[in-house]
């Protein structure tokens, strides 16, 4: 964060009750007030409304549940809101939950929960649909995991043609990597268990980033064929959003089986999928 100067009339002084502490006096400062907030069960930080037993020890909102009796002195928890630590806590700058993966966000109590939502710091989980995986890691991580543990096709264009054998009974999910712009993004068209007899395909777009980089980008997504034309334009959802709720709310593409027929030739669907820069 930059700093900023004031100016100081000639042959005046600043005096010395007025200077601004030096920022190692600050941090360090800080960093004491802190840790009287780390929860003694997961080390996270006690955040208001702060609770404490008889004897003044802090328990987070999230353990206190699971306890019996205070960690430390072995007294009842109760249920005692401790003001004097909620107004603390105002003038504390908290460190992000994903600092041990390099965030170095110091925050507000208020804007901690927000931020962490946001954090790209945050463990990716695999975002492949087609596959029941439970691996974690960073962002960096992702395209390696997805090109060698599910040899996923990458394709280098902005605009890429997708083929898909729609004919094929049940379920079916297909994905591919398109890479333009320095980035990657995955196409995904799934085809889940029919509803009330009535078959849909879903088609979306999600950026193997953030949602600040991901707000950057417009995906289309185009059906052709004789005299007919179907296209859906959006944002790529970000990889730490996943497209889970994009599909439940229909914000993709979204068409039945008897669509697809139309557009498709010898029961393959072609879908043009392009990325372009907002």
């Amino acid at each position: 964060m930059g700093q900023t100067a004031s100016a100081i009339p000639a042959g005046t002084s600043q005096c010395p009750s007025q200077q601004v502490p030096a920022l190692r006096e600050t941090m360090a400062s800080n960093n004491d007030l802190l840790s009287l907030f780390e929860c003694p069960v997961c080390l996270d930080y006690v955040i208001p409304p702060i609770l404490q037993c008889q004897s003044g020890h802090l328990v987070c909102s999230n353990c206190c549940p699971r306890l019996t009796c205070c960690p430390i002195c072995l007294g009842p928890l109760g249920s005692i809101h401790c003001l004097m630590m909620d107004k603390v806590a105002d003038s504390v700058l908290f460190t992000c939950k994903y600092e041990c993966s390099d965030c170095t966000e110091r925050l507000p109590r208020a804007e901690k929960s927000d931020h962490e939502k946001l954090c790209e710091f945050q463990p990716c989980s695999c975002p492949h649909p087609g596959v029941s995986c439970k691996w974690q890691g960073s962002l960096d991580a992702v395209m390696p995991h997805l090109v060698h543990q599910h040899k996923l096709i990458t394709l280098q264009e902005e605009e890429i043609v997708f083929n898909a054998n729609v004919n094929i009974p049940g379920t079916g999910t297909w994905a591919v990597i398109q890479s333009c712009f320095g980035l990657h993004f995955m196409f995904v068209l799934k085809k889940p268990e029919e509803c009330n007899c009535h078959q849909q395909l879903f088609a979306i777009v999600q950026l193997i980033g953030t949602r600040n980089q991901a707000e950057n980008f417009a995906y289309r997504l185009a059906l052709n064929s004789h005299h007919r034309r179907l296209t859906w334009e959006a944002t790529p959802r970000s990889i730490h959003e996943g497209i889970t709720t994009a599909i439940r709310n229909k914000d993709c593409l979204v068409f039945d089986a008897i669509t697809a027929q139309l557009f498709a030739k010898n029961g393959r669907l072609r879908i043009k999928v392009t990325i372009a820069k907002r």
